[in-house]
This record gives structure tokens, C-alpha cells and sequence, in this order.
């Protein structure tokens, strides 16, 4: 989770590539029909993002949403194919579905839970995956998300979908199932909504965020006394090269203070594991190769 741009999708497939790597079969989930982890590790080369699909050996990735999720629930539960294409068809059950609080997060957070269990109740599918990666929506959506179950099943009640609501529900609290991973540049409005998130966390589900990946950091390349000489010569050089990079120089330095003091902040809220920024046009394999290897000495 975390506020939109701070690269929760980068974090979602080096998380799946550092744990194909230990030898387990992952699936990434993304959400509301987004297509980042595909478009990074296939080259947007994938033709349906809405079919569990191996990109790379052992990482699959699947893109969900709401609608696709209502007909594949519906398919399992009804008893006739008829009676599926009657309700498939029906306005007024769409607008139902489309009103009720909570449905299409639940009906998403749902198909996400359907494809971490062993015996697949939703689909006839036989893949089984050791960990299911969520690349989730920004943080106050995302928090709704893993509260449709308990939100919803207070209002059905009793019945089908209540019971089914509360195994969800029970499933995402189990620390031993699921754990809630934040991510977060290390900026005034980022780190704010990241605490304000890991706060709601606690007061609304009872859950500790597990881990915060404080990605895009700059590195520390030199220390005050380093950036004093550079300050004091900032300005006075004879070429324009050597200008432009003592003043690059000192922006950087300037950034990377201001980083890590946000950092300081995000560290009293979860555990702390660092990405930093990589320098290029657009991350595909190979960058994001090298960030799970980041990760996965950090964890």
C-alpha cells in the first residue's frame, strides 16, 4: 500500500521476483484493472491481463477487477449456466451490486483471497502459489479494500455471503496468512499519508504494517565537511561543467538530508528496508532484478 507514484508496482514485482528466487510460486494480483508489473517484466507483450499468466518462470501475474470477479463468483455459485446468463444480464442485479457499500471491493478483495487458497472454490484452476503479491490501490482505498469483508458482512448479516465475508475477513487479521507492506518516498506528503495509514491500520483492523519499503533514495555520496568545500567554491569556477556539477552536487546532498530526516519519521511507525533510486528512462527486467536483489539481502 502507499499514496499513488510512490512506486508501489516496482515494490509488488521485485517483492515476486526475490521470492521465485527461494524457490516459490508467486502470483502478483493488480488491481482495478492496472497492468504495471505486465507491462514491466512482458513488455506489455501479454494479451490478457485478466488470466493468471507466467512472465516470468515462476511468476505469474493477474490483473482484477470487479466485474470480472462478480461473473466468475456467480458461475461458481449458481446451479445452472442459464440462471448465471439471466443475473449476468440484468440491470437491476447490476445496480444492486454497483450500490450496495463495499460489493465491488469485496468481490475484489475476494477473487485476491480465492487465489491464495489451495482448494480454488471460484475457478477450476489448478494453480497453487506459495505467495500472492497484492499490488494495491493508494492507501485509503486500499484500507477500504481489507475492510470490505468485516463492512459487508455486517450489513448482509446472515447467509451465504456473510459467512463467506467472514472467512475472508478472519483470513486477511491472521498475521500467520497476510501481512501489509507500505511503501513510501521519503517526501513531506508521502510519508504523511504512509503514518496516517499505518494509524488508521491499528485503530481500524487491530494490524501492524509488517514492513515500510522507503523506496527512490538518494545516496549519501559525501559527508557536511565534503559539502562545505563544494559550497564554498559553488559558483566561483571558471567552466560552466565544473559549475553545473558542484551545484548538482550540492542539490543532491541537499535531497538526500531532507530524505533521510523523513526517513527518521517513517522508521517510528514499522520496520524500515531502503530501495534506492534507480537512474533510468523506464524499469524493465533487468532494473527490477536488481532492486529484488536489494530487497531480498535487506529481508
Amino acid at each position: 500500500m502507499g499514496k499513488g507514484g510512490t512506486g508501489k508496482s516496482t515494490v509488488a514485482a521485485a517483492l515476486g521476483l526475490a521470492a521465485v528466487r527461494t524457490g516459490r510460486r508467486v502470483l502478483i494480483c493488480e488491481i482495478a484493472g492496472r497492468r504495471q508489473v505486465w507491462d514491466a517484466l512482458a513488455g506489455g507483450a501479454a494479451a490478457d491481463p485478466y488470466t493468471e499468466t507466467e512472465l516470468v518462470p515462476g511468476l505469474h501475474a493477474v490483473s482484477i477487477d470487479p466485474e470480472s470477479a462478480l461473473e466468475e463468483y456467480l458461475r461458481s455459485q449458481l446451479p445452472s449456466r442459464a440462471l448465471f446468463e439471466l443475473l449476468r444480464r440484468s440491470r437491476m442485479f447490476q445496480y444492486l451490486v454497483a450500490a450496495a457499500p463495499g460489493a465491488r471491493e469485496l468481490l475484489t478483495i475476494g477473487k485476491v483471497w480465492e487465489t491464495a487458497q489451495l482448494d480454488r472454490p471460484w475457478t477450476e484452476a489448478e494453480r497453487r502459489y506459495d505467495l500472492v503479491v497484492v499490488d494495491a490501490p493508494a492507501t485509503g482505498h486500499g484500507l477500504a479494500l481489507l475492510n470490505a469483508p468485516r463492512t459487508f458482512g455486517e450489513i448482509a448479516r446472515v447467509g451465504r455471503i456473510r459467512r463467506q465475508a467472514g472467512k475472508i475477513d478472519s483470513f486477511l487479521r491472521d498475521r500467520q496468512n497476510c501481512g501489509v507492506i507500505a511503501v513510501s518516498l521519503c517526501e513531506e506528503l508521502p510519508v504523511s499519508e504512509t503514518v496516517e495509514f499505518a494509524q488508521r491500520l491499528r485503530e481500524e483492523m487491530a494490524l501492524e504494517l509488517e514492513l515500510i519499503v522507503a523506496n527512490a533514495l538518494l545516496p549519501d555520496r559525501f559527508g557536511e565537511q565534503d559539502a562545505a568545500a563544494l559550497r564554498s567554491v559553488d559558483g566561483a569556477a571558471r567552466s560552466p561543467i565544473a559549475r553545473n556539477g558542484i551545484s548538482a552536487a550540492l542539490r543532491e546532498h541537499s535531497r538526500a538530508g531532507a530524505q533521510r530526516a523523513h526517513l527518521s519519521r517513517l522508521a517510528e511507525h514499522g520496520p524500515i528496508t531502503e530501495l534506492p533510486q534507480v537512474f533510468a528512462p523506464e524499469l524493465g527486467l533487468v532494473e527490477l532484478t536488481f532492486l529484488s536483489e536489494v530487497l531480498e539481502r535487506a529481508l
